[in-house]
């Protein structure tokens, strides 16, 4: 088995889409179907049950993805372990605001037991840059937040958290159980600069102009709302602040929280980097 049909076998296997993993591989949907088929001419058995509305593991393709996992993760770690070994085995990874998601700590301690040897480089970035440099080639690999454009990128959701309205403790909304957005109708938001990603503004203006401060970290969203009395969205199970508080939004989506790098990246610390980020937050 070749490692790299592996990579397409785990990638229809996550998604369990063909299309979607075509556009995840960025490669057309028909030779990623005649890889499949080979595969399962080489296993002998198929690994998929195929339907209109997409396809799902067979109990021979549950025990291939694992051990593929496993595979492409040793395949990986030889790579990283080798190029640790002639001094460059340097990641840099982009962080979304403050850098205090509990996921990412896991993650640090995850990465760092599967490759001591690596240097990491974090760069945490401000709220106007949803792709925290990749764009600019400044980090390899992101963990933040969408929606943003992916052009050029590849992404993969890690979690999806709710949001809730930021408000002053003493603002009469606070003792509310729930809010629609309707109800925040009339009030000053704190904003994101022109030029900020449109689809990264749009949600977290709840899909609406709104007018008010405009603000680049999260201190200054908080304290904007401190000082002001502004609105603003934010993921529920942050610690608002002294003062703050978060009252559940009901009728806005979830924030997807997100790894993305630069597609066609096949740098083997990205892609550890990746695997590691996925097994941690599906645990």
């Amino acid at each position: 088995m070749e490692l790299r049909t592996l990579r397409y076998f785990v990638a229809v296997a996550e998604e369990l889409h063909f299309g979607r993993a075509a556009a995840r591989l960025h490669m057309s949907q028909p030779p990623l179907s005649r890889a499949i088929k080979r595969l399962e001419h080489e296993t002998g058995a198929p690994l998929f049950d195929r339907s209109p509305s997409g396809v799902a593991l067979t109990p021979v393709g549950t025990v291939l993805l694992d051990e593929a996992r496993a595979v492409l993760d040793r395949a990986d770690q030889a790579r990283v372990r080798v190029a640790a070994a002639a001094g460059h085995a340097t990641l840099t990874v982009g962080i979304l605001g403050d850098g205090g998601d509990p996921d990412a700590a896991r993650l640090a301690r995850a990465y760092r037991r599967r490759h001591p040897h690596v240097e990491v480089r974090v760069r945490n970035t401000d709220l106007t840059d949803p792709t925290c440099g990749l764009r600019a080639g400044t980090v390899d690999v992101a963990l933040t937040r969408g929606p943003f454009d992916e052009t050029g990128l590849t992404v993969r959701v890690l979690r999806a958290d709710p949001v809730g309205a930021l408000l002053r403790a003493d603002d009469p909304l606070a003792r509310r159980t729930g809010l629609a957005l309707g109800e925040l109708a009339g009030r000053d938001w704190f904003r994101f600069p022109e030029g900020t990603d449109p689809l990264w503004r749009s949600y977290w203006n709840g899909g609406q102009e709104r007018r008010g401060p405009v603000v680049r970290a999260v201190q200054e969203c908080r304290q904007a709302v401190l000082w002001n009395g502004t609105v603003g969205m934010t993921p529920l199970g942050h610690d608002p602040g002294e003062g703050l508080t978060v009252v559940p939004l009901t009728d806005m989506p979830p924030s997807r929280v997100v790894v993305a790098w630069r597609a066609g990246d096949t740098d083997p610390l990205v892609r550890s980097f990746v695997r590691a980020a996925v097994a941690v937050h599906r645990e």
